[in-house]
């Protein structure tokens, strides 16, 4: 049995450690967190603890923290040449303090502490500077997921701004759409059907040949009317934006 100790308990650690824990390889033995009340989702045979120096012998460890901890979380750890691993989908495997053997393994997805998520189907991202611990962490991947890849921080990086785009950027998008809706009296729901035709489409075709709406068309009067109807400027400053984009790659000529 692999034994794990997990760093943090935010929402990645929280679902990293539930995806384990029918895992007949792998174990987690202890969590850390700066705050002991966080830690609330273990089960009673996992030890808990809030100070660094009392992290216990393990064959692997999880850093489940924000970016901005890794660097200095990984330099004050007291061990040395243990595989020691980041979450991350922006930060490189180098942020990682190289007393320890480093490595990546970070699941491609957006989580919610309270929301389960099916790990089966989250492709996740490997990195190693050695090729045992690469080859360790595919088989961890394997475990839980049945998408596995080996990913550089430079292919990791992209990745990430990607996804910022098809999600963070698209959820702000759903909450214009959301409080235009309320603004007028209607329910954000009349857009369901819309937003699951949208995603489905972008699954199975590219998106390039799925464009529509007045940009693609070249309306410029709908689009006038649009910018018309919208009061809030931070609106029709992403809208205009977001046009000029559309009109410019189909070759038209931008507002």
């Amino acid at each position: 049995m692999i034994n794990a100790v997990l760093i943090g308990a935010g929402n990645l650690a929280s679902h990293i450690y539930r995806a384990f824990e029918e895992s007949e390889k792998l174990r987690f033995i202890q969590v850390y967190n700066r705050r002991l009340e966080h830690i609330d989702f273990v089960s009673p045979d996992t030890a808990v603890t809030d100070d660094m120096d009392q992290l216990l012998d393990a064959d692997i460890y999880f850093l489940c923290i924000s970016d901005g901890a890794i660097a200095e979380v990984s330099k004050n750890l007291t061990f040395t040449n243990r595989l020691t691993v980041h979450c991350s989908g922006a930060s490189a495997m180098n942020i990682l303090n190289d007393k320890n053997r480093t490595g990546v393994f970070y699941p491609l997805q957006t989580f919610l502490k309270a929301s389960e998520a099916d790990f089966s189907a989250i492709p996740i991202c490997v990195e190693a500077a050695n090729d045992q611990d690469k080859e360790f962490l595919l088989t961890l991947g394997n475990e839980i997921s049945e998408s596995v890849q080996e990913i550089d921080s430079e292919q990791r990086a992209a990745i990430h701004v990607a996804a910022v785009f098809v999600n963070n950027f698209v959820n702000y998008l759903f909450q214009i759409g959301e409080s235009l809706m309320e603004e007028n009296q209607m329910d954000f729901s009349l857009l369901h059907p819309l937003i699951e035709k949208t995603v489905r489409n972008a699954l199975q075709d590219s998106p390039k040949n799925l464009q529509t709406g007045p940009a693609k068309r070249d309306d410029k009067g709908t689009i006038e009317k649009h910018l018309n109807q919208l009061t809030n400027q931070e609106q029709k400053n992403i809208y205009k934006t977001i046009t000029n984009a559309i009109l410019e790659q189909y070759g038209r000529e931008k507002l």
